[in-house]
């Protein structure tokens, strides 16, 4: 209790003296809320000081934009007013637009109920990247769980191509023995190309795929991610039990570790709608109401066109494959899966190799490098014997033969041309007619026969040095000297020798 005369005191001194109640505390040694309630009992509720805040002016203007854009974010706001004059700074008006913000009411949501084998939803998911060799690959993942029995497939793949978000669906309907009537998808591009209000463009490629299972393929509306709730805390629980601190060597191998997950710990978690139930004994209810699947699956590999240029090599994917030789300059079709690619000219696989997720590899079959070497060396021996051919038409009867010997056609082919160019084509003809018509069939026969032919006509001997094509070195007349110069420096140095032969033995003589 506060004594009669303090009471006085602090009324006197708020109405007489207007006293603020923080000084009228500080003087008396009392707490602020005491004062104020002496205050406010005696009919004077202490009423505090507003102060002015530099929002103030511009607070009619925000509440205008709020009104007409309700998802209008604070550093929008604050640029804008920014731009009409206010001095503060953005966290200062943030903390202050805070408080005049509208608040919408919170939306409630029924809890959806499906039955047995009606519904599944599916979406992707992103872990991430991994180093493959020197490339660096995303790593993403197709989570799918049938509505009911939430039983969850996991597949993961480097990259988000469309066809493989279908192979996950043929691999999950395979493992289920049987497909839903409803697949649900969020707005993403493997399903849905473009879409406006209620109007939607399907992937063609899902239509088809739809179609050869007899499912419907459903989208959700779009920011309305309640509505495949199932899949999205899939994906965290598949984030949290099994992708953290997994370590895996390959895409192979965390795919083998995906699949050892969904048919142990997956499946033996309790059922949500009967915890004393497993999702596993969900399942093997469910799987009795999914739809049959047909005989045939869908094809689900890559397939791409692609253009082989000058050496036999089809790029795909950031790698090169081999290719026969005889494939060059074509265009080709690549039909790819996560093991393997193939490689296709029509309706003839030309090419298969293991798929390789590395970047600039050069991924080849020996055979088709092997081919390629016998072709450029059967193609240089048919340029010789065809340029053989046509000079010294002869050639073949002893080119036959040598054949017939057992001889090497090749190496008579190379020494043939090499004296072709040598000697001439009718030099060469001459020589080779008077070599068969005398049946010494021997490629030293011919050479002789040339180099005699060519002395009998008085030409100096015939040289194998390649000349350039320059005319300045070709066509150079190197002007002859006479010898007989040289025969006397030769007689010179003889006596020379003969003189010093002879000193030597007088001194060997006098020695004795």
């Amino acid at each position: 209790m506060i004594p009669r005369e303090v009471e006085g005191q602090i009324l006197r001194l708020s109405q007489v003296e207007g006293w603020p109640v923080g000084t009228i505390a500080v003087q008396l040694g009392l707490h602020h809320e005491v004062v104020e309630r002496v205050l406010s009992r005696n009919g004077m509720p202490h009423a505090p000081r507003v102060r002015p805040s530099m929002i103030d002016q511009y607070l009619p203007f925000i509440l205008e934009q709020w009104k007409m854009y309700p998802r209008l974010t604070a550093s929008r706001l604050y640029r804008m007013c920014r731009e009409r004059g206010y001095p503060g700074h953005p966290d200062h008006f943030r903390h202050l637009v805070a408080r005049h913000r509208p608040r919408r009411a919170a939306e409630a949501y029924l809890r959806l109920r499906t039955l047995p084998g009606e519904q599944a939803q599916v979406d992707w998911a992103h872990f991430g990247t991994c180093e493959v060799g020197r490339a660096k690959r995303a790593l993403v993942g197709v989570v799918i769980v049938l509505s009911w029995s939430r039983a969850i497939f996991l597949r993961f793949f480097h990259g988000m191509a469309t066809e493989h978000f279908l192979r996950a669906h043929v691999e999950a309907f395979t493992r289920w023995t049987g497909c839903p009537r409803v697949c649900l998808y969020d707005n993403l591009k493997s399903a849905v190309l473009e879409r406006f209000d209620d109007a939607i463009r399907f992937n063609p490629l899902l239509l088809d795929f739809a179609a050869h299972y007899r499912f419907e393929p459903r989208p959700v509306a779009p920011a309305r991610g309640n509505e495949k709730g199932r899949v999205e805390r899939s994906i965290r629980f598949v984030r949290g039990d099994f992708f953290l601190a997994c370590r895996f060597r390959d895409l192979a191998d965390l795919n083998a570790q995906a699949d050892a997950w969904c048919e142990g710990a997956a499946l033996d978690r309790p059922w949500a709608d009967d915890p004393a139930r497993s999702v596993r004994s969900a399942l093997s209810e469910e799987r009795a109401r999914l739809l049959p699947l047909p005989d045939a699956p869908f094809p689900v590999e890559e397939r791409r066109e692609v253009t082989v240029g000058k050496t036999p090599y089809a790029r795909f994917d950031r790698n090169d494959y081999s290719v026969p030789h005889t494939s060059v300059r074509r265009t080709l079709t690549v039909l790819a899966s996560p093991e393997e690619v193939r490689i296709f000219d029509g309706t003839s696989e030309v090419a298969r190799h293991p798929r390789s997720y590395d970047r600039g590899r050069q991924i080849e079959d020996p055979a088709h490098i092997a081919a390629l070497v016998a072709s450029k060396r059967q193609a240089r021996r048919h340029r010789g014997l065809d340029r053989l051919a046509h000079a010294a038409p002869t050639s073949g009867i002893l080119l036959a033969r040598l054949a017939e010997r057992g001889q090497s056609v090749r190496t008579a082919t190379l020494r043939l041309v090499r004296l072709l160019d040598i000697y001439g084509a009718a030099p060469l003809e001459c020589a080779l007619v008077e070599v068969v018509a005398r049946d010494v069939l021997h490629l030293h026969a011919v050479q002789q026969v040339l180099e005699q032919n060519h002395a009998d006509r008085g030409l100096p001997p015939a040289t194998a040095i390649p000349l350039p094509d320059d005319p300045r070195l070709r066509d150079l007349d190197v002007r002859p000297h006479a010898l007989a110069g040289y025969d006397a420096i030769a007689e010179e140095s003889a006596d020379d020798l003969t003189e010093e032969g002879d000193d030597d033995a007088d001194d060997l003589c006098d020695a004795r």
